[in-house]
């Protein structure tokens, strides 16, 4: 695949301030693989190849099992591997990006109140819209898998 554009290169700006609310994500305090299975959940939906990549590959540092990883897209059928946490946070991350067809239902939403803090959700939900941007960013450009010819 050949990139459309050099985004970081033509819109440096708007990459660094992109690149400051990921910054606050990593110090808001959410645990890190919580926050990249979510980043990873959004990826898969939005068909992000280089967002799956990179956070996959965040994922498996961090400790999380490839199991797990590859049954983020089915975890709602996927009994026992997923706390009630992470079950939430992908049902969250799910219904934002999935936004027109899911109108953000109040049971999801109960559902990170009943696991998160106010402050959490909040913050979760900044980093839902953040990946979803990185997203349509690197998809819209075309950018690909690092690494990978």
């Amino acid at each position: 695949m050949t990139m459309r554009l050099d985004y970081v290169h033509v819109a440096p700006d708007g990459m660094m301030a992109l690149g400051q609310v990921y910054g606050y994500i990593l110090k808001s305090g959410l645990p890190t693989p919580l926050v990249n299975l979510v980043y990873l959940r959004c990826s898969q939906i939005n068909g992000c190849t280089y967002c799956i990549d990179l956070h996959s590959k965040d994922l498996a540092k961090e400790g999380v099992s490839c199991q797990k990883m590859l049954l983020a897209s089915a975890w709602r059928e996927a009994k026992g591997v997923f706390t009630e946490k992470e079950q939430a946070a992908l049902a969250w991350a799910e219904a934002l990006t999935r936004l027109p067809e899911t109108a953000a239902p109040d049971a999801d939403f109960q559902a990170m109140k009943a696991q998160f803090s106010e402050k959490e959700i909040a913050d979760l939900t900044i980093a839902i819209g953040l990946i979803n941007v990185y997203n349509r960013v690197a998809v819209g450009f075309r950018r690909g898998p690092e690494g990978i010819g």
